[in-house]
């Protein structure tokens, strides 16, 4: 899952603990993408950073939506909801658990230097390998200005760094992974449907 927020978003505080709530599910991964494009309304989000809203603006064109918004929740890189309709999102989740799913195999090696990733089917337009790093602490942020101001906004998962690898069609590759920019953070590798489609797979490396 994949949640697209804001800190100056007044409608983002609930949403982001609802979803810092879904994180505590096992075999559910969360991730915290935060974007900048809410700064004008007065406070500049600490975690933001443009790449992020790249991402979703994907989502847009793929999902047919007609413009980003937060808070957003984009499940598999298949279906969204908002996430303040969280009997929407929970039966979202729900049907994604029993969807079938066909990963290729994905491994990190050499201490996490380096993934491998297997063979399997490929869809048409090709696929992509994406290296997103997230910071797994839950963080409290106080807002000072903007729509939010005096409150205390709860973030967990937080995106730190995402990073397009290469392509996958379908034969096995090899890529190797840059150094961490910061301490503490979780490695997650995506192989995804190329232009923002679908997620066909999902690894992450083990914590030391």
């Amino acid at each position: 899952m994949e949640l697209y927020t804001a800190q100056g978003c007044g409608a983002c505080g609930e949403a982001n603990a609802y979803v810092a709530k879904l994180a505590e599910r096992p075999a559910t991964l969360v991730l915290t993408f935060p974007v900048d494009y809410w700064d004008y309304l007065g406070w500049s989000d600490t975690f933001a950073k443009p790449e992020f809203a790249d991402r979703q603006k994907a989502y847009v064109a793929k999902l047919s939506l007609r413009e980003p918004y937060t808070p957003q929740v984009v499940i598999d890189g298949r279906v969204q909801a908002t996430a303040i309709k969280t009997e929407r999102v929970d039966k979202l989740v729900a049907e994604a658990a029993k969807a079938p799913h066909d990963p290729p195999d994905i491994r990190f090696i050499s201490g996490g230097k380096r993934i491998d990733v297997g063979s399997a089917k490929a869809p048409k337009g090709g696929s992509e390998v994406w290296l997103v790093r997230y910071d797994p602490r839950e963080q409290d942020v106080a807002v000072k200005s903007g729509d939010n101001k005096g409150q205390t906004i709860v973030q967990k998962n937080v995106v730190r760094e995402v990073k397009r690898l290469g392509a996958w069609k379908g034969r096995p590759v090899s890529f190797r992974l840059p150094a961490a920019s910061e301490e503490g953070l979780k490695s997650v590798i995506l192989v995804q449907a190329a232009h923002g489609g679908r997620i066909l797979g999902v690894a992450q490396a083990k914590s030391k």
